[in-house]
């Protein structure tokens, strides 16, 4: 039986299908695995990085230098797709990771904008969120870190493909580039993800579910990339 944890696993993968030669930078355990799984399977031009000036293959080993200044081409030029978290995340895709309240005088100080502006403005970004709640999906963020479609401003390489949480994914296909329901996961109703969200979300007459891992890909899940199933930490069901 596929859990809840592998069609996340699954749907952070899809986030880097057809990107072609291009850095992924995941943040977080399940988008990690997801891009390995990409590079092992159907994204197999992908550059890897151990986080500092290595590229790496899916299993950790060396296979190149990444100087900082190639990294910063990178970045800049359009050719890196993050998968960052989000603290909070509007309708269209504005993400704060800073502070809860007034920035002023927050009742929360959490990680601080960090490089979420240059992310969201020079390179794709999309997000994950292993618990999707009416605290994260909000009608207005306390604090603009990731720069959403209504505040891009015709940022050359500004795009959010998709936002993946334990319950959904989510895109911005539509005219005003407002969040949509893309897909639920395999046991979630629409009503579930509505009733979760802060927000209105546009949702299509006919929502399919997330799709299913394939027999090798859940065994490259299981046995080679997280054979410890630590994904179940971060989504238990």
């Amino acid at each position: 039986m596929t859990t809840r944890a592998e069609y996340c696993v699954i749907a952070c993968a899809e986030a880097w299908r057809d990107g072609g030669e291009i850095l992924a930078s995941p943040m977080g355990l399940i988008p990690s695995v997801g891009a390995r799984l990409a590079r092992l399977t159907f994204a197999p031009d992908l550059l890897l990085t151990d986080g500092e000036a290595t590229l790496v293959r899916p299993d950790g080993t060396a296979e190149g230098w990444l100087p900082y200044r190639q990294h910063l081409e990178l970045v800049t030029g359009g050719r890196r797709h993050v998968m960052m978290g989000a603290s909070q995340i509007d309708r269209y895709g504005n993400q704060n990771i800073s502070c809860i309240g007034d920035w002023a005088r927050p009742r929360r100080q959490l990680l601080g904008v960090r490089g979420a502006p240059v992310n969201t403005l020079n390179n794709p970004t999309s997000y994950w969120v292993p618990k999707h709640s009416r605290r994260v999906f909000v009608e207005r963020v306390d604090l603009v870190c990731g720069v959403g479609y209504d505040r891009a401003a015709g940022a050359r390489y500004h795009r959010i493909p998709r936002v993946v949480s334990d319950l959904g994914v989510f895109d911005f296909a539509t005219p005003d580039r407002a969040m949509r329901l893309a897909s639920v996961h395999p046991g979630v109703t629409v009503e579930e993800v509505r009733e979760a969200t802060g927000f209105e979300l546009v949702v299509p007459d006919e929502v399919p579910c997330t799709r299913e891992p394939t027999a090798a890909e859940l065994r490259l899940i299981r046995e080679v990339l997280d054979p410890g199933n630590t994904r179940a930490r971060e989504v238990p069901l």
